[in-house]
């Protein structure tokens, strides 16, 4: 057994985990980023180190410094399992700089905030020690190494050791020193620890020496004082932390010449009896996403200004609570979502989640003998975990849970985790969506409940939702640790979710998953599993699945959420609009309410209000003109929250009133027929219809032909990526994606088209079995009406509409859901009006190219020479055809556009969570048997 494989010994001279601070005053701080030496050896143990170096940069992950391939696995793990042991051939990676200590008198420190997977240090040649854990720090003294002047680092990292077993989180492997460095010299006396608790109106300091501490807010000293290893300071009514109100007192701990500066917020945490959770003493909602560390060109290397940039983008979408997963963040990720006001879940690292695929005739988490979980030689290792990211980060106010890892079973070594964090912090909550969730599964075991302090889980339906809150054994808040799995166009279900988390006092809220899409960007392109030689598995592109791209650009399923997580609801009731403030401590003081009327398009009525409105308070607007009572298209009120100059959200809501409708020609034209086709023709327009598809062969208006290509009927779009799981279904068993007509009459009657026919996939039954019914009226309007059977063997249809393929770069008017793209169930980012377009605009570059583009409750649609008018529609412009999309793998695959894809559609079935979570609600997607649809087109000027 190698040393990295002795799961009883996973470090060596590492110091205990200390709280995060780094001292000023007669301390200094090195950082020991920056270019180093490198050499790389494949097979690791037997590596010789030669004369030739190259150089790499710190911190970095050498996969994409061309040492190695990235490889993406979700659950599998990269190697055989056979804990402790890892492949025989075990790549290293030795890194070499020198670093200069001035002051021989001092302590001197190495800190490493991050190391995969094992790091040996050497100082001057001589060992100091190792250590694993990845995203957890790690300190070393070495004083009694360090010489005066000039000395040599060398750190030796090992791609896999015992830990990596307990390492296997779903994103991108990589590897080398790829958090930050530096070296702390500090004075003889220091102190080590620090641990800072608030209650009621008191701070409890406790050290490991003699202390002043001094009190400052907003810059003012407002307390001093002196402890010996503890006491307390007292602040007269002091102001409450929350991540709407993140309130910082500084707290400066002086000690043997140094300065040490905490930031220090009052804030508790506990359970209400309606098992509401309550932060001082108020219920709050958890608008949360999950947050891993990455960036599509350093890996999981990721600077302050980019962790800065995701919390403030986090802000613009009404993020306020965070789940780190699934390890610790760089620490100061923790320092502002302190100052910027976020609640966090602080995830150990901990995942073992290819337990449930290592043995192929074990089904679900295996335990006993094969899990890490329940070993009793690994129960010391699992503890550490949780010590060390407590350790580290327990004087946070953001942090409201601890989580003892993520996907790794339960077993008795995680119970040993929940008993330790219970036994140093009862101030928090203590997270475990695997003791909830094994409480479940397989022979019921309520026990398991008692080891989270909220009841999490993954994915719910909402059945699901609805069955747990009724649980009279289910005592604990509900939290959904992940729901609306975020994979590429979507999601499509995150308000709906929301609907019964806040009719529900026991749910407490969820975290999307997750932020932004892992992608490794080569020339432009976004590259995923399966891309990399040498990988030997992996799960294609189930890492990009953020509800941002990977450059942290904005979507609409990012805007949806933004919309979903708005802090407030409204609805409108005779002339008046009810607003309902879902802030949990701000009373809108410093806010101002816009509220918009629009009718066809048009505003009819504005007005801005500043109102004071009591945290979860309800106000009534009056407004000051009528609402319409009749429209032509649509009409809407719109409420938008402004702070200053910046809008926090808007919320719309259509008005349900009568449409006018429109006078239209109703002198038929006249058809006539040949053996294939039959024809009408009038002053601009001749238009053929062909007897054996039963759509339009031509359409020639103004004397220039308008179709590349004959319209056709069809069922099949480009599956998006939360459709993989469905894709199967709809390619290999109902074949959908290569379909058939088969046109069994098609006649003139009584003036009119009709066609019976069916849609079939290769090889098998019709899917689909329709009468479609077409009126050419003499200015040259053509009214379909389609009625429509589905088979019952077909569990639902992507979509059902009319394709037209059209002059390429044509542009487009709307009068439906936009400016981007829409779905039925996912529009609340969206508003009901007017918009313009091209195909260029519409299009959306997704990781993996797919379904995007549509708008949904669609009216009106103005394209080149024609008009396309529904009750109720779905229309889709792309300068890509469906297979095109749906054949492209990656977005350099995509040819040059040939022509503008038009879709008019009865529905196009909603984006769910389904890649990940339950399967699509009914009533978002196309699970209809019987179906009637009518749309007119017309000539416009």
């Amino acid at each position: 057994m190698r040393f990295y494989e002795n799961i009883k010994k996973t470090s060596l001279h590492r110091l205990p985990q200390r709280s995060y601070y780094i001292p000023e005053g007669e301390a200094t701080c090195t950082d020991l980023n920056g270019i180093w030496d490198f050499q790389f050896f494949e097979n690791g143990d037997a590596a010789q180190i030669g004369e030739e170096w190259d150089k790499i940069d710190v911190p970095s992950c050498w996969q994409l410094r061309g040492y190695e391939n990235p490889n993406y696995t979700n659950i599998n793990y990269p190697f055989p399992y056979d804990p402790p042991y890892v492949p025989d051939i075990n790549p290293v990676g030795i890194y070499r700089r020198e670093f200069e200590v001035k002051d021989t008198n001092m302590r001197q420190y190495l800190v490493f905030e991050g190391i995969s997977s094992c790091g040996e240090i050497f100082v001057n040649g001589r060992y100091v020690g190792f250590t694993t854990g990845n995203h957890l720090q790690s300190e070393f003294d070495i004083t009694s190494y360090a010489l005066k002047g000039a000395n040599e680092l060398v750190v030796k990292v090992h791609k896999w050791a015992v830990t990596s077993y307990m390492e296997d989180q779903d994103f991108l492997r990589f590897n080398g020193i790829f958090r930050d460095v530096y070296l702390l010299s500090r004075p003889k006396g220091h102190l080590h620890d620090l641990k800072i608790t608030t209650e009621n109106n008191s701070i409890y300091i406790e050290t490991d020496r003699k202390i002043l501490a001094c009190l400052y807010d907003d810059g003012v000293l407002i307390k001093e004082q002196f402890f010996n290893r503890s006491g307390k300071l007292t602040v007269e009514d002091p102001k409450q932390w929350t991540a709407e109100t993140p309130e910082l007192y500084t707290l400066m701990i002086k000690c043997a010449g140094e300065n040490i500066i905490q930031k220090v917020g009052f804030r508790t945490v506990s359970i209400s009896k309606n098992r509401e959770l309550l932060i001082n003493n108020r219920p709050v909602k958890l608008r949360g996403v999950n947050h891993h560390d990455t960036n599509p060109y350093e890996g999981w290397c990721m600077t302050r200004d980019e962790m800065l940039t995701d919390l403030l983008l986090m802000k613009k979408l009404n993020v306020n609570t965070i789940r780190t997963s699934h390890y610790p963040p760089h620490p100061e990720f923790l320092n502002m979502c302190d100052e910027l006001g976020f609640y966090v879940v602080l995830e150990t690292d901990s995942e073992a989640h290819g337990i449930v695929l290592a043995d192929p005739a074990s089904v679900g988490w295996s335990t006993s003998t094969v899990s890490p979980g329940d070993l009793p030689d690994w129960k010391d290792e699992h503890v550490e975990r949780m010590a060390r990211a407590y350790n580290r980060d327990k004087n946070h106010a953001s942090i409201i849970m601890w989580s003892i890892g993520n996907e790794s079973g339960f077993g008795e070594n995680h119970k040993a985790m929940v008993d330790y964090i219970r036994s140093v912090d009862n101030s928090r909550l203590v997270h475990s969506e695997d003791a909830s969730r094994m409480a479940d599964v397989g022979k019921y075991d309520a026990e398991k409940l008692k080891y989270s302090d909220v009841y999490s889980r993954m994915y719910l339906s909402f059945e699901q939702m609805d069955e747990a809150l009724n649980r009279e054994d289910i005592t604990a808040p509900i939290f959904l640790c992940e729901y609306s799995h975020a994979m590429g166009n979507g999601p499509g279900d995150i308000w709906y979710y929301w609907d019964k988390i806040y009719k529900n006092k026991a749910f407490i809220g969820g975290c999307v998953w997750e932020w932004a899409d892992h992608a490794v960007v080569r020339d432009g392109v976004q590259l995923y599993g399966g891309d990399f030689e040498g990988e030997l598995t992996h799960d294609s592109n189930f890492c990009a699945d953020g509800i941002v791209f990977s450059d942290r650009s904005f979507k609409a399923g990012s805007y949806e959420m933004r919309a979903t997580y708005a802090p407030f609801r409204f609805y409108v009731k005779e002339n008046g609009i009810y607003y309902k403030n879902y802030f949990d401590f701000i009373d809108l003081t410093g806010y101002t309410l816009k509220i918009t009327v629009t009718c066809d398009g048009a505003v009819v009525d504005e007005k801005t209000v500043s109102a004071t409105v009591k945290p979860h308070g309800t106000l009534r607007i009056e407004l000051d003109k009528k609402l319409p009572a009749i429209c032509k298209k649509g009409a809407a009120v719109a409420v938008s929250l402004y702070k200053g100059d910046e809008e926090i959200g808007t919320l719309e809501r259509p008005l349900d009133i009568k449409r006018q409708r429109e006078e239209k020609c109703t002198e038929l034209a006249e058809l006539f027929e040949d053996e294939f086709n039959i024809f009408a023709c009038g002053e601009r327009f001749k238009y053929a219809f062909s007897k054996q598809t039963g759509n339009l062969l031509s359409m020639v208006i103004d004397g220039k032909e308008q179709l590349k290509a004959p319209v056709m009927l069809s069922v099949f779009r480009a599956t998006t990526d939360n459709e993989r799981n469905l894709r199967g279904r709809w390619v290999n068993e109902e074949c959908i994606d290569r379909s058939f007509h088969k046109v069994y009459t098609a006649t003139v009657f009584d003036g009119r088209i009709r066609v019976r026919a069916s849609i079939a996939g290769i090889s098998r039954r019709p899917v689909l079995k329709y009468t479609s019914f077409i009126t050419v009226y003499a200015d040259g309007r053509i009214n379909t009406v389609l009625r429509a059977n589905v088979s019952e063997s077909i569990l639902y249809l992507p979509r059902l509409g009319f394709e037209y393929v059209l002059e390429k770069d044509s542009p487009f008017t709307y009068f439906g859901y936009g400016p981007m793209e829409s779905y039925i169930d996912m529009f609340h980012h969206a508003r009901l009006n007017e918009y313009e377009s091209t195909p260029e605009n519409e299009y959306v570059n997704y990781v993996r190219p797919q379904e995007h583009g549509n708008h949904t409750c669609v009216r009106d649609l103005k394209i080149g020479k024609m008009r396309f008018s529904a009750d109720s529609m779905d229309i889709n412009v792309s300068k890509y055809s469906v297979k095109q999309l749906d054949e492209a793998q990656h977005t350099d695959e995509l040819p040059e556009s040939d022509g503008t894809y038009l879709r008019i559609d009865y529905k196009n079935s909603g984006l769910g969570s389904t890649s990940c979570g339950p399967l699509i609600a009914r009533e978002f997607a196309l699970f209809e048997k019987n179906i009637i649809f009518e749309y007119d087109m017309e000539i416009t000027k």
